[in-house]
């Protein structure tokens, strides 16, 4: 758990949206000479830790990349053994997390998911939809560059049936066709593991935002170095465009 004094700090000036790349299991897991679907499954288990403390650290909107439209391309057992995993996680949480007052949500193309899947995505997505003490929003099957074409295919139909003129649409109208509409766009990006890369992460919902790529793979990501990344964010002045003070 995050040290008492850093999370009262940080709770006073947080970021209340962050979004955080997952990554790193497949790694974790190789570096242990163990398969890669035991550092998924170890990555699932620190997913329950960071969303437990998320509330604590002053955070209302958690936001996490967990399959890309991308991840397709790995091994049919890899693929296979996430999103039972991905299922496993909805099954055992559900409880804990209407019993914590979480609202959990998924963004993302769901048709080529598992129609099992779909039904428990969608199950708990109504079970959770009253709460709103941290909003748990899990990217599967996910791709920005998918999302933002699907959004203007939507706009496209609309004005092609004559029920919207192109030349009414604003930012605010179109982020109301993403994925993420309702939500504010994110506030941080973590990205675990090394890398440096966005990978078609919320590209539109997160042009002002501000990133922290940390060292770590994601199952040795501690609610302690997400307090620390947190208080770190706290003194950054986000100009938004302007010039400096």
């Amino acid at each position: 758990m995050a040290s008492k004094d850093l999370r009262v700090d940080v709770a006073l000036r947080s970021a209340e949206h962050v979004a955080i790349i997952m990554d790193g299991n497949g790694r974790w897991a190789t570096n242990r000479g163990w398969p890669r679907l035991v550092g998924h499954r170890r990555g699932a288990e620190r997913v329950r830790e960071i969303v437990r403390v998320a509330p604590e650290l002053g955070i209302r909107w958690l936001t996490l990349y967990a399959f890309s439209t991308e991840n397709w391309k790995r091994s049919t057992e890899e693929v296979l053994g996430l999103m039972a995993i991905f299922a496993r996680y909805i099954e055992r949480e559900a409880d804990r997390l209407a019993t914590a007052g979480i609202r959990m949500r998924f963004i993302g193309e769901r048709g080529r998911l598992d129609p099992k899947l779909q039904r428990l995505m969608a199950g708990i997505e109504a079970r959770t939809a009253g709460f709103n003490r941290l909003n748990l929003t899990v990217a599967i099957n996910y791709g920005g560059r998918d999302e933002i074409l699907r959004a203007i295919r939507a706009v496209a139909a609309e004005a092609a049936a004559g029920r919207f003129d192109p030349a009414d649409l604003t930012e605010a109208a179109f982020s109301d066709k993403l994925d993420t509409g309702g939500l504010p766009d994110p506030d941080l990006v973590i990205r675990t593991s090394g890398e440096t890369r966005t990978s078609n992460f919320l590209p539109w919902q997160t042009a002002y935002a501000e990133y922290e790529f940390s060292d770590t793979l994601w199952p040795d990501f501690t609610p302690d170095e997400l307090a620390a990344i947190i208080a770190r964010f706290s003194n950054r002045e986000r100009r938004f465009g302007a010039a400096a003070r």
